[in-house]
C-alpha cells in the first residue's frame, strides 16, 4: 500500500485540528492527533469530501499544471462534459473546445464522446451476457475505490468497463496513431472536476495501465480558459459529441441511456455508501443497475469545479434539451469488448482487524465491549469520527480509552477520590492524632 498514490493530501501548516473533516469521511480515513488531522492512506478513497468541508483549506488536491502539457509535442485535451457547465449559456461547447486549443493543446477529444461509446457498450453487454444484479456502474473512481475498501463483496457486481475518460483517451490514441503520430510524443490530459481521476490514472483499477498521461483540474485551468474564450474571434466546429454523452455530467445521465432495465441513480458519497450497504444486505434485488456518483448532483458538483453545482446542473439539463441528438460516429474496430477491463480488481483488507481470523474475532469482541463502555455521543473530541471508531483505534493500539474526554473525566474523578482517601490515612506506627 505504500506505493499507492493519493491525489488528496493535507497541508499541516493550514490545519487547525478542528475535527470538521473526520465527520464527513465515508471510510473514516481521518483522525486528529496532536492538534493536526492525519489521513490514513489505506482507507482514503480520494472522494474530496474533506476538501469541501475544511474551513481552513488544509485539504488539497494534487493535479497537474497547464505547463505540464509542454512535455509532449502533441498534447491532447480531454474535457469532462461538466466543464461546459462552468460557463454561462452564451458560451457554446465549440467556444470551450476552441479555447482549449488556444491554451496550447494540439487536439481535443471530448470525454462526452467517450461516454457515448461506454453507453452503447453497457447496453450491448447487458443484452449479450448475464450479470449479477444489481449491476453497479464503474464510472466514478471514488465509488469504485469505496467498493474496493469498504464493500469488497460487491466487486463482482461492478460493470467491468473502462470509464468515459479512459475510453476518450483510447479513442484519441487510436486515431492519432493511425494518422502516423509517434506514440511517445502524444500526451493525453484529462480536464477534471475532481481529484479522484488523478488517483485513477496513477493507480488504475481494472486496467494494467491508464491511457491518460495527466489530469488538470477545472480550478487550475478555468481562469486562463475563460480569458481565451472572452477574446475569441473565430470559433472552430469541433464538437463531435451529442446530448447523450453530455448528460453524463449530472446524476442520472449514465443510467438514462441504458434501455430495458430498472435503474437507481444515487449521488453524494454518503448516500452511495448507504445504498451499497443495502445491496450487501440483499435489500435491492428488484433493481437492475445502480449509478453511483461521489459528488452531489454528479460531476458538476466535483470539488475542483468553480461554478455553483445547482446552476451547473441546470446548464447541463438545458444543453441536453436543446443539443444535437444525432448519434456519434463509432469506430468500426472498437466494440463493447474492447472497452472491458483487462485486469481484475482485488478487494482490500484494510478494514480487517487482523489477518488471523481467530485474532480478528477476539479483537472484534474487545472492540464491542469497549464501544459499550464509551458514551456513544460521537462528539469527535477524541480525534476519531465516532465512539466505535475510537474503540477500533484502541484495539489496533493506535489510541487509548482516556482519549475520550468523558472517560478521562471519570479517571480523573476516580483518582481524585483515591487521593482524598489516601490523604486521610496515617501510617500504623504513628496512629491517630489526639
Amino acid at each position: 500500500m505504500s506505493s499507492y498514490f493519493h491525489s488528496v493530501t493535507l497541508d499541516k501548516d493550514l490545519c487547525k485540528g478542528c475535527t470538521n473533516c473526520i465527520k464527513r469521511c465515508p471510510t473514516e480515513a481521518i483522525r486528529v492527533r496532536e492538534g493536526k488531522a492525519k489521513i490514513i492512506d489505506e482507507r482514503c478513497i480520494d472522494c474530496g469530501e474533506c476538501i469541501r468541508i475544511c474551513p481552513h483549506h488544509a485539504k488539497l488536491a494534487l493535479t497537474d499544471t497547464l505547463d505540464s502539457i509542454r512535455k509532449y509535442k502533441y498534447p491532447v485535451a480531454l474535457p469532462a462534459p461538466s466543464l461546459y457547465a462552468q460557463f454561462n449559456s452564451k458560451v457554446t461547447i465549440n467556444y470551450i473546445l476552441t479555447g482549449l486549443l488556444e491554451l496550447g493543446f494540439y487536439r481535443v477529444e471530448e470525454v462526452a464522446r467517450g461516454a457515448e461509446f461506454v453507453s452503447r457498450a453497457i447496453n450491448e453487454f447487458f443484452q449479450k451476457s448475464s450479470f449479477p444484479k444489481p449491476a453497479i456502474s464503474s464510472a466514478c473512481p471514488a465509488v469504485l475505490r469505496l467498493i474496493q475498501v469498504k464493500f469488497p463483496e460487491l466487486i463482482n457486481q461492478v460493470v467491468p468497463f473502462r470509464s468515459p475518460m479512459e475510453t476518450a483517451a483510447l479513442l484519441a490514441r487510436k486515431t492519432m496513431e493511425k494518422e502516423g503520430y509517434p506514440p511517445e510524443q502524444i500526451g493525453i490530459f484529462f480536464i477534471s472536476p475532481c481529484a479522484a481521476k488523478l488517483t485513477a490514472v496513477k493507480n488504475p483499477l481494472g486496467m494494467s495501465q491508464s491511457f491518460v498521461d495527466g489530469v488538470i483540474g477545472f480550478s487550475t485551468i478555468f481562469g486562463a480558459l475563460r480569458d481565451k474564450v472572452k477574446k475569441m474571434q473565430e470559433v472552430s466546429e469541433l464538437q463531435k459529441s451529442t446530448v447523450a454523452g453530455v448528460s453524463w455530467a449530472v446524476i442520472g445521465g449514465e443510467s438514462s441511456l441504458i434501455s430495458g432495465i430498472r435503474r437507481l441513480s444515487v449521488d453524494g458519497i454518503a448516500n452511495v455508501s448507504k445504498v451499497l450497504e443495502e445491496v450487501v444486505m440483499g435489500k435491492l434485488k428488484e433493481v437492475d443497475f445502480i449509478e453511483g456518483l461521489a459528488c452531489t448532483g454528479g460531476c458538476v458538483g466535483g470539488p475542483l469545479t468553480v461554478e455553483n453545482s445547482f446552476m451547473a446542473k441546470e446548464r447541463i439539463n438545458s444543453l441536453v434539451k436543446t443539443g444535437s441528438k444525432h448519434g456519434a460516429k463509432f469506430l468500426d474496430d472498437l466494440d463493447w469488448q474492447n472497452l472491458m477491463w483487462d485486469k481484475e480488481v482485488q478487494p482490500l483488507g484494510v478494514l480487517r482487524l487482523d489477518e488471523d481470523m481467530a485474532t480478528a474475532i477476539q479483537k472484534m469482541e474487545d472492540m464491542e465491549n469497549l464501544h459499550k463502555n464509551l458514551p456513544g455521543l460521537d462528539c469527535g473530541s477524541c480525534g476519531a469520527p465516532t465512539c466505535r471508531a475510537l474503540a477500533e483505534d484502541i484495539v489496533r493500539g493506535q489510541a487509548d480509552e482516556v482519549d475520550c474526554v468523558f472517560k478521562l473525566r471519570e479517571k480523573v474523578t476516580e483518582l481524585a477520590e483515591k487521593m482524598v482517601a489516601i490523604s486521610s490515612k496515617m501510617p500504623p506506627s504513628i496512629g491517630e492524632k489526639e
